[in-house]
């Protein structure tokens, strides 16, 4: 039986939890995740996760920070002056997208002061250890599914699952 190597395409299920056992993703009511091993796009602990694995495996592994989503930056926790909103209003905890030379980011308002407010751009995983039960349910080399465009401001295809435009 084959085992998933680099270059590989891998169709496989998963699902994604913090250690207080909190699921945060999980590919179990929609087409299995399919990514090309060592290809990018997927975390990197993810990514080595699955190199060996056969066909029908099955496997937890734990993920620390540096191989999922990185610690938690100060660097990109950044003050904004509250002008810049004009009339719009704005929550502690609210979404916003911001323009930037690499695309739209997406950040979470920490604070809001009279005259400035904080955004965190960190992604909302990172610093968190991850916990995944993956089973691959295919491998071969060429992709079997329409892939994700993450060019654009989301998906084209729906859900990605895993890593994909995150």
């Amino acid at each position: 039986m084959s085992k998933v190597k680099n270059g590989d395409f891998v169709q496989l299920h998963y699902t994604g939890s913090l250690e207080d056992g909190t699921v945060f993703d999980t590919s179990a009511d929609r087409e299995p995740l399919e990514f090309q091993v060592g290809g990018g796009g997927i975390i990197v602990g993810f990514n080595d996760a699955v190199i060996n694995m056969e066909v029908d495996g099955e496997k937890d592994v734990t993920l620390a920070p540096d191989q999922a989503y990185g610690e938690l930056r100060d660097d990109l926790k950044r003050e904004f002056p509250k002008s810049m909103l004009g009339d719009h209003q704005i929550e502690v905890g609210q979404e916003l997208r911001f323009a930037s030379p690499h695309g739209p980011v997406t950040g979470k308002v920490l604070a809001i002061e009279p005259d400035k407010f904080m955004v965190d751009f960190n992604h909302p995983l990172a610093g968190k250890t991850l916990l995944f039960k993956i089973k691959v349910v295919g491998i071969t080399d060429q992709p079997t599914q329409q892939s994700c465009s993450c060019s654009s401001d989301s998906c084209d295809t729906g859900s990605c699952g895993s890593g994909c435009c995150g």
